[in-house]
């Protein structure tokens, strides 16, 4: 297996906090990757970075064999991303914003129409195509938000916490939808989630990150064997510990210009 992102010596400080920590991973062509996280841990930054929004203070990685700092363009093309908080243009109707993603992407406009169709009947949101977003639910808004990730058919797929807000009905149809996608497209999928019955669901690895660094790497059922536990959730624990975090300052200020950032492409 190729593998299609490549993260090494990867270090990002802001200030004198050092956000993430000297980390070296890969994800392989075709893999469902996992990050499980506490809070302040380097998990956002690290997205971030893999995306194009932020640069490092050190370290070496590629996207879809493109460096997302000299070649941003290019790594915007393969990647689709789900973002955590909230993207929708809410002045716009469903169908506009899926046909503006779609335009940024150079979607030409006849595959578009179909495409959108397509995922919008997936999402079972086709009925409401024309009404605007700001009418829309959070869980309807989400769903929304996927279904516009999809539509230039990304190589690798990034989702921040997906499933927040959605019912399980809802997260298991997901779930369902995107393992299929993995299989059918070989679609490199990057998950984030507190959820860790998904992780263990879905992922092929899971990567654990805490104060900036990756403390493992390794399959669910590997992880508990390491730690001897017989969770996911117990073995996330003994890695981490159980104290209760507050997400960095420096971290958050960066987040409220994730959007801005992604918007100027």
């Amino acid at each position: 297996m190729t593998n299609i992102i490549e993260v090494k010596n990867l270090t990002k400080k802001f200030g004198d906090f050092t956000a993430v920590n000297d980390i070296s991973f890969n994800v392989g062509t075709g893999e469902i990757f996992a990050f499980l996280w506490p809070n302040g841990a380097g998990k956002t930054t690290t997205i971030k970075i893999l995306t194009t929004l932020l640069h490092p203070s050190t370290g070496k990685v590629s996207v879809n064999w493109f460096c997302p700092f000299s070649q941003k363009n290019q790594v915007r093309r393969s990647i689709g991303i789900v973002f955590q908080d909230p993207s929708l243009d809410d002045e716009l109707t469903a169908y506009e914003n899926m046909m503006f993603h779609a335009v940024l992407y150079g979607v030409k406009k006849s595959i578009a129409k179909q495409r959108i169709s397509d995922l919008m009947h997936l999402v079972e949101l086709w009925d409401r195509k024309n009404d605007l977003v700001k009418t829309f639910s959070g869980w309807m808004k989400r769903r929304l938000e996927i279904a516009r990730g999809l539509i230039h058919h990304p190589k690798i797929l990034f989702l921040d916490e997906p499933t927040i807000g959605l019912d399980p009905q809802t997260r298991n149809f997901l779930w369902w939808y995107i393992t299929q996608l993995n299989k059918q497209e070989n679609m490199t999928i990057f998950l984030t989630t507190h959820y860790m019955e998904e992780a263990e669901k879905i992922a092929n690895r899971i990567a654990i990150i805490d104060h900036g660094k990756i403390v493992s790497i390794w399959t669910s059922q590997e992880l508990k064997q390491k730690t001897s536990t017989d969770s996911l959730e117990e073995a996330f624990l003994k890695l981490t510990g159980s104290t209760i975090r507050e997400e960095q300052s420096s971290g958050k200020d960066h987040m409220r210009m994730r959007h801005k950032l992604w918007n100027r492409r």
